[in-house]
């Protein structure tokens, strides 16, 4: 549980962006895994079950309370550099604000997939065994959620655009 409480946190949060509401979800899974652990095929990796309960039951919640996903604030507290250009550092986290409001304008489907695979880090195979499908369709998914993210910082974000070219 220690070893995967931060992932299943980060990821509820992802997709319900509210602390508290994440941290309710991180506490039901570890009660759900608990209790259907004969279920489990000890021969998969824990992980990726967990995940997967993580994300079925923050889309209920999502789906309950007919809200999206609001910031990612808390995924942005990384270990600043030891210098920090004020400059810089704000247009980092402007840029970053940009890119996340373009991502919260897509599908929910394209928001799993983009949060699985670039927020979380997780490998094509991972993203396949979490969301429970074929690794080939995790590919075509994602290109699709990625073409369309492109559109939407061509259409609403250009400044994110310009940046992402220099």
């Amino acid at each position: 549980m220690q070893e995967q409480q931060e992932a299943v946190f980060r990821l509820a949060f992802l997709f319900l962006g509210d602390a508290g509401d994440a941290e309710d979800i991180a506490q039901e899974v570890f009660f759900r895994a608990f209790r259907y652990i004969d279920s489990f095929d000890s021969s998969r990796s824990l992980r990726p079950w967990l995940m997967g309960i993580t994300a079925n039951l923050a889309r209920n919640r999502r789906r309950s309370i007919g809200r999206y996903v609001y910031h990612i604030a808390r995924m942005t507290r990384l270990t600043p550099p030891e210098v920090i250009d004020p400059e810089q550092e704000t247009t980092r986290r402007t840029d970053a604000k940009m890119l996340w409001q373009a991502v919260r304008r897509l599908s929910a489907d394209d928001q799993e997939i983009i949060y699985l695979r670039y927020f979380m880090e997780y490998s094509v195979e991972e993203v396949a065994e979490t969301l429970n499908i074929a690794a080939g369709t995790v590919k075509s998914r994602l290109s699709r959620a990625l073409e369309r993210l492109r559109g939407v910082a061509r259409e609403e974000f250009p400044m994110l655009r310009r940046t992402a070219d220099e």
